[in-house]
């Protein structure tokens, strides 16, 4: 990765941060869980810039800006709310569970 594109994702994550801090605390406290919640499971993508966490950040907006209490907008499970997201995407658990079957069917070959 060059230094340019590091340096450009450092000022990218800056400006995302902001944007999260000008939500209100219930929105901040939530989208923080969420995003604590989205690096434990690890989806890929969310390793290739902010592009999901964007998406949940403008999708908070829009909420905050109608009025709308933040469980409103997630529902009351807001782990199902991360679950629904992210159904389709693969996980670094995904990579994982492949690859020791992989190993394992490799092994047994032998």
């Amino acid at each position: 990765m060059s230094i340019q594109k590091i340096i450009e994702g450092k000022k990218e994550w800056r400006a995302h941060v902001l944007r999260v801090k000008a939500l209100p605390k219930d929105y901040q406290m939530v989208y923080k869980e969420i995003q604590k919640y989205l690096f434990k499971i690890g989806p890929v993508e969310l390793y290739e810039g902010t592009g999901l966490l964007s998406e949940i950040l403008s999708f908070f907006e829009e909420g905050a800006a109608s009025g709308k209490d933040v469980l409103e907008v997630t529902g009351r499970d807001v782990a199902e709310f991360c679950d629904e997201l992210i159904g389709d995407s693969k996980t670094f658990a995904d990579f994982y569970q492949e690859s020791v079957t992989q190993k394992v069917d490799r092994d047994m070959k032998q």
